[in-house]
């Protein structure tokens, strides 16, 4: 590269740093009320989608020969030691800890533990 070449070059960066370095306008920040009832008009469209929520207790690792083999009174061992809380799971993503608790004869989960939005940010990482 000649001299000239260089130059031009130093000229055209220097040109662009003078460029970047340019306070940017902003334009004036909207009143706290409006945002508040963008926010909300935002939340409202995603608070009706529908998500699978689930609770797993355990889980196990198999060869598919053994897996065949399985039939009714067949025990799988799980990685859980019982007592152990179970894991609840929103789209495939841990939410939150509980325990199995019975109501009216159904099956239910008492949360014991949720899970802050920083953890499961962490985890996604």
């Amino acid at each position: 590269m000649s001299n000239d070449e260089m130059d031009d070059w130093a000229a055209a960066m220097a040109e662009q740093a003078d460029e970047e370095a340019k306070a940017v306008e902003l334009d004036e920040l909207k009143s706290t009320a409006k945002t508040t009832l963008v926010d909300d008009a935002k939340l409202d469209t995603i608070l009706d989608i529908p998500v699978t929520i689930s609770m797993e207790v355990g889980r196990s690792f198999i060869s598919i020969r053994n897996l065949l083999q399985l039939n009714q009174g067949s025990v799988v061992e799980l990685d859980r030691v019982a007592g152990e809380p179970l894991d609840v799971m929103v789209n495939g993503t841990l939410i939150a800890h509980g325990e199995v608790v019975v109501v009216n004869d159904k099956f239910g989960i008492r949360l014991t533990d949720v899970i802050s939005q920083t953890e499961r940010i962490k985890k996604l990482k």
